[in-house]
C-alpha cells in the first residue's frame, strides 16, 4: 500500500510540474499580445484557468479556483495553423528538473528469442517393423524383453510356416525328378515359393531342412521399442512381431505458440537442455512444422531432429528449447519505457525541439531486447521520450492530459458566475455581532440580517452595500 502510495503522489506530482511548466509557457507566450479582441490579431474564444481547461468563461479575470492566477485566453486556430499536430510547450528548467531524456527510432529487425518446451521421441524415419509374411508358429524367441538392443544380422526367433514347408518339400521333390517336364515344373515351384514371401535365404534354409522353420533376423543396429509376441504363439500373416528403433538419432517435438509460428521454418537453429542432465546442451535445426494446430494449447509441432551419439537422451525426455528465428521484416524500433499504453491504445510522446512535445498514437508488434518494432505510426528518425519518470500513466491526470491534446475539445456553454460562499450574517447597526443564520435581527425585529460574503469570491456576484 506504502509503494501504491508513493507511485501515486510522484505521479500527481509530475502532473503538478507539468501544468506549472505549461502555465509558464503559456503566460511567456501571451505576455506580448493584449488580452482583447481589438488589440489581437486573433479572436478569443474564451479565457479558462490551466489547471482547470475543461472550465471556459466568458470574461478576463481571476480564477475562481486559485485567485492567484489569471484566466487565460483561448486564440481561434487560423486555418494556415489547423492542420498542425496538438503539442505541448515544457519549458527547459521543468523539463532539467524532470530529467527527460530522448532516444532516435531508428529501422530494424529484432533478433528474438522464443523459449518453449518439447518431448523427445524415436526418429520414425530410422524405425523398422518385423513382420510374419505367412500363417505360422513362433516356436522359438531370442529377443524376449523391450528395449534390448539388436545388431544388423541378429537372430529375432523362428517362425515355423506349414504352408512355406510344404513348398519347400515339393521343390525338393522336383529336384530329383527326371522327367522332361521337370525343369518346367521346378521353375513353376520356385516362383511359387517367392509369391508365398520366401526369399532367396528362407527358401535355401527351408529346402535343405523343411523342419526347421525360417530364421527372422534384425536388418538395423537398433533397440526393440515394441514386442508384441510370446514363444509359441500363433501369427497370422501380416502380424506386427516387433520393431526395432534407432537411438543415435531422434526427434524432439517442440509446442511453438500459434502467434511464433510465422518466424519459424525448418532450419531454424535450436539449443536444447534437458532437466535430467542439467549443464548439458544440445544443437539441433527445424527439420519441419508439422502442418496442424493443437486445438487443446493452440500450438503448433516443430520437429527438430537431434543428435544422440551418446545415448544419453531417450524419447520421453522433458526438454527446454531456445528457438532463434532469423529477422524478419524491418520495423521502426522504440525502447520499451518510452510506449505509453492506456489500455486500449499505444502511444509515444515526440520530442520535436525547442521544448515541444507531440504524443502520438502507435501501433506495436512483437518486443525483444528492450526495444518494440511499431507497425504503424512512425517511420524512423523520429525523437521520443524515453524517461520513466515522465511517462507515468497510471493516474487518470496524465492520461487525460494527453488526450486533451490528442482529441479537439467540444465548445461548452459559458460557465455560470459562481454563487460566493457565505461566512455569516450580520445586523449593519451591530455589526461586531454574528450569526449562522439568516432572519430579523434580534435587536430590531423590523430589519433582516444581511449576509457577509467570501471575499475570495467573483467580485461581480457581489452587491454592494451587501458588506459592512
Amino acid at each position: 500500500m506504502k509503494t501504491i502510495l508513493l507511485v501515486s503522489t510522484m505521479s500527481i506530482a509530475l502532473v503538478l510540474a507539468l501544468a506549472g511548466g505549461y502555465d509558464w509557457g503559456l503566460h511567456s507566450s501571451h505576455q506580448n499580445h493584449p488580452t482583447n479582441n481589438a488589440a489581437s490579431p486573433h479572436k478569443i474564444l474564451y479565457w479558462y484557468d490551466p489547471m482547470m481547461p475543461a472550465q471556459h468563461f466568458n470574461h478576463p479575470g481571476k480564477s475562481p479556483f486559485m485567485p492567484s492566477m489569471d484566466l487565460v485566453p483561448q486564440y481561434a486556430v487560423p486555418l494556415d495553423q489547423a492542420a498542425a499536430a496538438p503539442s505541448l510547450r515544457i519549458d527547459p528548467r521543468i523539463e532539467q528538473n524532470l530529467g527527460m531524456r530522448t532516444a532516435v527510432v531508428h529501422v530494424g529487425s529484432l533478433s528474438s528469442e522464443l523459449l518453449v518446451t518439447g518431448t523427445l521421441d524415436w526418429d520414425q524415419n530410422h524405425a523398422v517393423v518385423i513382420s510374419a509374411r505367412t500363417d505360422g508358429i513362433l516356436t522359438h524367441l531370442f529377443v524376449r524383453t523391450p528395449y534390448e538392443q539388436v545388431r544388423a544380422g541378429q537372430p529375432l526367433g523362428t517362425l515355423l510356416s506349414p504352408s512355406w514347408s510344404s513348398a519347400a518339400a515339393e521343390l525338393n521333390a522336383l529336384n530329383a525328378a527326371t522327367s522332361g517336364d521337370a525343369p518346367t515344373l521346378r521353375a513353376a515351384a520356385l516362383a511359387r515359393m517367392h509369391v508365398l514371401g520366401m526369399t532367396t535365404a528362407d527358401i535355401r534354409q527351408l529346402t535343405t531342412n523343411p523342419s526347421s522353420g525360417v530364421t527372422l533376423r534384425s536388418p538395423i543396429n537398433g533397440v526393440v521399442s515394441t514386442l508384441n509376441v510370446l514363444p509359441g504363439q500363433r501369427v497370422a500373416a501380416g502380424t506386427t512381431l516387433m520393431r526395432i528403433d534407432n537411438p543415435h538419432q531422434l526427434w524432439l517435438n517442440a509446442a511453438i505458440p500459434q502467434a511464433e509460428v510465422a518466424s519459424m521454418h525448418a532450419g531454424t537453429i535450436a539449443n536444447i537442455s534437458i532437466d535430467a542432465l542439467p549443464g548439458k546442451t544440445w544443437t539441433g535445426t527445424i527439420a519441419a512444422m508439422l502442418p496442424e494446430i493443437d486445438p487443446r494449447t493452440r500450438t503448433q509441432t516443430a520437429r527438430i531432429v537431434l543428435t544422440n551419439a551418446d545415448n544419453q537422451l531417450a524419447p520421453g525426455m522433458f526438454a527446454t528449447i531456445r528457438l532463434y528465428p532469423a529477422g524478419g521484416r524491418p520495423f521502426p524500433l522504440v525502447p520499451d519505457n518510452a510506449l505509453i499504453s492506456t489500455g486500449t491504445d499505444n502511444r509515444v510522446i515526440l520530442d520535436l525541439g525547442h521544448g515541444q512535445l507531440e504524443p502520438r498514437a502507435v501501433r506495436i508488434g512483437h518486443s525483444a531486447d528492450g526495444y518494440t518494432e511499431i507497425l504503424a505510426g512512425l517511420n524512423g528518425g523520429e525523437r521520443v521520450v524515453i524517461s520513466g519518470e515522465f511517462l507515468f500513466d497510471s493516474e487518470a491526470e496524465m492520461n487525460g492530459a494527453l488526450d486533451r491534446l490528442t482529441k479537439p475539445m467540444k465548445p461548452m456553454k459559458p460557465m455560470k458566475p459562481m454563487k460566493p460562499r457565505i461566512l455569516f450574517w450580520y445586523d449593519p447597526m451591530a455589526p461586531s455581532r454574528h450569526y449562522s443564520h439568516g432572519g430579523p435581527s434580534p435587536l430590531m425585529p423590523s430589519m433582516n440580517l444581511v449576509p457577509r460574503y467570501d471575499h475570495a469570491a467573483s467580485p461581480e456576484t457581489v452587491t454592494s452595500g451587501e458588506q459592512p
